[in-house]
């Protein structure tokens, strides 16, 4: 199986580019930039909340509720790890049972092969982890907000901020990101109808196998989705990212 076209000067984030990869898509670079796609994207509610944090006064925080320096760092790498842990373990879905009914079907032909194994359970699968990093991440985001707000009131308004601005995306965030197991599911098609070819054995088609058997390709496919989920991890992890690089700011 051939790895589909690399497309070139697209700088866009490494999710975009890995997908474009994958399902033989052109991106083309944003004419606009992200002010300008940004002032689109807010709603005049979503303009005025965010007015409403730069402009009121910052919330104060007891000196008793501060927190330790290390603890946002702390809990960033403990979030991350398990979310990280629930990806890899993605890679085990192919079982030795699913392997063999494969190798049973690819001897009844290649519409028995393609009827063993279809996209849904992958669909729910990604759509699982996307739900856990949401939720994971959002709790994480709010608990460095609080973090951040202790520290000084500067860094306090900038946490009202950011909560504006998670509020005012999130919507279209949902949106965007619910495109991308949609976006595997050509790329698994693709892989799945690459593998079959009528090639005589016995008088009978057959799904042309290599010494790795007719599983390969969903082995290629599992592969990619789970390289898919660390690149939308890294996206999604980036306002905490931002968020803790001003905590550690902020104890310097």
């Amino acid at each position: 199986m051939q790895e589909p076209p690399r497309r070139t000067g697209f700088s866009g984030p490494p999710l975009v580019r890995l997908l474009a990869r994958l399902t033989d898509t052109t991106f083309f670079e944003p004419r606009q930039d992200v002010p300008n796609r940004l002032s689109q994207w807010l709603g005049w509610a979503d303009a005025i909340a965010l007015s409403a944090a730069l402009k009121g006064s910052p919330p104060s925080v007891p000196p008793e509720l501060q927190a330790p320096p290390d603890a946002g760092q702390t809990e960033y790498d403990r979030v991350r790890a398990a979310l990280e842990l629930a990806i890899a373990g993605n890679e085990r879905t192919a079982t030795a049972q699913q392997e063999a009914r494969l190798r049973a079907a690819a001897r009844r032909g290649p519409n028995a092969s393609a009827a063993v194994v279809d996209y849904a359970s992958y669909r729910r699968r990604y759509v699982s982890l996307q739900q856990s990093m949401e939720s994971s991440i959002a709790t994480l985001r709010g608990r460095l907000r609080t973090l951040l707000a202790s520290t000084s009131p500067q860094a306090a308004r900038l946490a009202v901020v950011d909560a504006a601005m998670e509020q005012a995306l999130s919507e279209r965030e949902l949106v965007l990101f619910a495109d991308i197991p949609k976006s595997l599911e050509a790329h698994f098609k693709r892989l799945r109808d690459d593998a079959v070819q009528t090639v005589p054995v016995d008088g009978e088609p057959s799904l042309s196998s290599s010494s790795a058997g007719p599983a390969k390709w969903l082995a290629v496919f599992r592969h990619d989705m789970q390289r898919v989920l660390f690149a939308e991890l890294d996206i999604r992890l980036q306002p905490v990212e931002a968020l803790l690089a001003a905590l550690r700011e902020g104890k310097t």
